[in-house]
């Protein structure tokens, strides 16, 4: 299941694996990388995958975020228990990377 939704000029596309309708997560989702477009505003689209996997039972939540800027793409995977913490594991991981491109830029 993905749904798109655009932002001013931002686009975020959630795509749920294995489980469907947990609208508060995309949400959260969505809030989460918001928080990435004040760091760096020239971002022009973000992917997150939310994937559940029954065969693990310790880290079953998967979270992926790639983060598309103009030429450069940046990617952040985490596991955990619950999709909250994957989500924002990958957004601080993000953060640092879209931190470390703005000053290698200026």
């Amino acid at each position: 299941m993905t749904k798109d939704v655009t932002g001013e000029t931002l686009t975020v596309n959630v795509t749920l694996r294995h489980s469907n309708n947990h609208s508060t997560i995309e949400e959260y989702a969505r809030n989460a990388v918001g928080e990435l477009a004040r760091l760096y505003p020239d971002m022009t689209s973000s992917h997150v995958i939310l994937d559940h996997q029954k065969n693990d039972y310790e880290k079953n939540k998967i979270a992926e975020i790639t983060v598309h800027v103009p030429q450069h793409d940046f990617v952040a995977k985490d596991a955990g228990l619950a999709y909250e913490a994957c989500i924002d594991a990958c957004v601080a991981a993000l953060g640092r990377q879209l931190q470390k491109h703005k000053e290698k830029m200026h």
